[in-house]
């Protein structure tokens, strides 16, 4: 009997379930909103009855690996803890390991969710076969994900690679995380939506932003986008904004780790074209690694779905 695993990618907005076979198809999903206000209680609860709900419909015609758990924040591998996280407010020191386990009766593994997102990508997409690679996921927030010599690095109590809260401007703008300045404050989808805000605020906006603003719907970072697209001068600079902010990044995380793959990836990298001039004019100016040796910097080729594909990768390496 071939065996699947199940890939649960928690999300600030979006929570996402997934039965993965070996070979990496994804055959079933069940997709829910987080509703992280509900309390975590209750998203772990929906949480375990989409996974028993898969395992349940799928167990007789394929063996259960395992189940793989990726989630946004700090945690503590060892305890299972969660110690904190900037989408998912009010899970401080929250032991989601026992959480779920009181509801689970198989064997399971958590990972950060951009940890388990870089392994997808080495598994099956932009990064395969790459022993040493650099992961940035752009969604609600940024988390990063580090693989050296084929392993997830993960420091010393399992914290390393907050790539979305390293400091790329001193005295910027105010971060979730409590930092100023922070690469997630200037480059994630809610950034740009900042961005947008502060130059409507200010009586700045070109004409497209001005009107989508005033059309009564929700601005999104999508909407941006494609008055970017569009040409619309306001949109323009702040995707602009993004990739001279993510080239800063990029840079600094060349000259610290010498790592020749790095793979973007999650919902807002949908904008590559809008920010990947500027990302790719700004590394080689804060390289110097880069410019003498250029690097890959990638599109995910997973999209959003990296850390679905990672998480089950998880379960089926354990």
């Amino acid at each position: 009997m071939s065996r699947f695993a199940i890939g649960v990618d928690l999300g600030g907005t979006n929570l996402r379930v997934a039965a993965i076979n070996e070979n990496g198809g994804l055959f079933d999903q069940l997709s829910f909103l987080t509703e992280v206000e509900k309390g975590r209680e209750d998203v772990v609860d929906r949480l375990s009855k989409g996974i028993l709900q898969l395992v349940e419909r799928w167990k007789d015609i394929y063996q259960l690996a395992g189940i793989g758990v990726g989630i946004p924040g700090i945690l503590k591998m060892k305890e299972g803890i969660l110690v904190a996280s900037p989408n998912l407010p009010g899970w401080e020191n929250f032991n989601i390991r026992a959480q779920i386990a009181r509801r689970l009766n198989s064997p399971f593994y958590l990972e950060n969710d951009a940890n388990a997102a870089a392994l997808g990508e080495k598994w099956i997409g932009s990064g395969r076969a790459c022993d040493h690679l650099c992961f940035l996921t752009m969604g609600t927030g940024i988390g990063g994900g580090l693989i050296l010599n084929g392993k997830i690095w993960h420091g010393v109590a399992g914290m390393a690679a907050e790539l979305g809260h390293v400091t790329i401007y001193p005295n910027g703008r105010l971060c979730n995380c409590g930092n100023y300045g922070c690469l997630e404050a200037y480059a994630a989808a809610s950034a740009v939506v900042k961005a947008a805000k502060e130059i409507l605020e200010s009586g700045k906006a070109s004409s497209g932003l001005q009107k989508a603003a005033s059309a009564g719907t929700k601005l999104t970072s999508a909407i941006i986008y494609r008055l970017a697209r569009e040409g619309d001068a306001s949109s323009v600079s702040i995707f602009e904004g993004v990739g001279r902010a993510l080239g800063l990044a990029i840079a600094n995380f060349i000259n610290i780790f010498d790592i020749d793959t790095f793979v973007l990836g999650g919902g807002a990298v949908d904008a590559w074209d809008a920010f990947e001039k500027s990302m790719f004019e700004e590394v080689p100016k804060r390289s110097y690694i880069y410019r003498n040796d250029p690097r890959k910097i990638l599109k995910s080729h997973l999209g959003n779905q990296a850390g679905l594909f990672g998480a089950a990768y998880l379960a089926f390496q354990s």
